[in-house]
């Protein structure tokens, strides 16, 4: 179950918003970009037993495998390492990525700070690298007519180096990820463009990260008020739910959040679903075409 909002976070989300709304993620530089295939099905928001995970988004299934002696990914992290990994190939137009100069920086890229101990964002960035990029995806895409499947690996090679004693010292660090053929392909071809101010500031929610990500996306191209069941929302957003009613409330009580942030979004909550209707984009405050 989703924690409220305290006061504190309130404020600070709040304050977040404020400066977005300043400049759009263009002038301020902050533009980003995240994978179509991890906005429409998202990664586990808690750790997974078992080494297969499954979303699903209407026709859309995506399956996460990863190596047992490692396990999958899953929180916040390896959704800002997918939104870094995305804007890095799409603004160097390359799959051989380098992490900074030293881990202090890429970290700060991240929105993190680097903190030492077994619970420290230092092992957590350690661990969710190493079990993102080592993950394989298989995409399928299924109806009355057709079935279409896709499978790749997400990295086909990675170096990361961890010096959590001086995580400032550059020459330590050269951590590289050569991203796959076919990720890279589906990373730069049509990606979700994302204010990285707004990643940042969701950075404590891995559900916040995809609701933001998926409102993005969806009113992107949206042309008339939608109505989007909660049962779909639930299979997309929290399978991990037993009940529908507690993942409705989980899922609210994250949308305030994401809604505080991304103020131009017009949703509405309603006994059938999530009314998504046309908004301004949350890139370029343009209406959608």
């Amino acid at each position: 179950m989703a924690k409220n909002l305290t006061p504190q976070s309130v404020d600070s989300l709040i304050n977040q918003a404020l400066a977005i709304e300043e400049a759009d993620a263009r002038e301020a530089g902050a533009l980003g970009f995240m994978a179509r295939a991890m906005v429409q099905a998202t990664l586990p928001h808690r750790k997974v037993e078992g080494n297969e995970f499954e979303r699903r988004n209407g026709a859309f299934t995506l399956t996460l495998q990863a190596p047992s002696k490692i396990g999958l990914p899953y929180g916040s992290v390896p959704r800002l390492l997918l939104a870094w990994v995305t804007t890095e190939a799409v603004r160097t137009k390359s799959r051989e990525l380098e992490l900074g100069d030293s881990m202090s920086a890429f970290m700060g890229e991240l929105g993190l700070s680097p903190t030492g101990g077994s619970t420290g964002s230092i092992t957590r960035l350690k661990s969710q690298s190493r079990r993102l990029f080592a993950s394989t995806v298989s995409a399928t895409y299924e109806d009355r007519e057709k079935v279409a499947d896709i499978g790749y690996r997400l990295a086909d090679r990675s170096v990361l180096w961890w010096h959590s004693k001086d995580p400032e010292q550059a020459g330590l660090w050269k951590s590289t990820v050569t991203l796959s053929e076919q990720f890279f392909n589906e990373v730069i071809d049509r990606p979700v463009p994302v204010d990285m101010r707004a990643i940042r500031a969701l950075k404590q929610s891995p559900m916040a990260l995809d609701i933001y990500t998926w409102l993005t996306y969806r009113v992107s191209y949206l042309k008339r008020p939608t109505v989007v069941p909660w049962a779909g929302l639930a299979m997309q957003f929290g399978s991990d739910y037993s009940r529908l009613r507690d993942f409705k409330a989980a899922f609210l009580a994250e949308l305030r959040k994401v809604v505080t942030v991304y103020g131009s979004v017009q949703v509405e909550a309603i006994e059938l679903g999530l009314v998504v209707k046309p908004s301004l984009t949350h890139i370029t405050r343009k209406p959608a075409p």
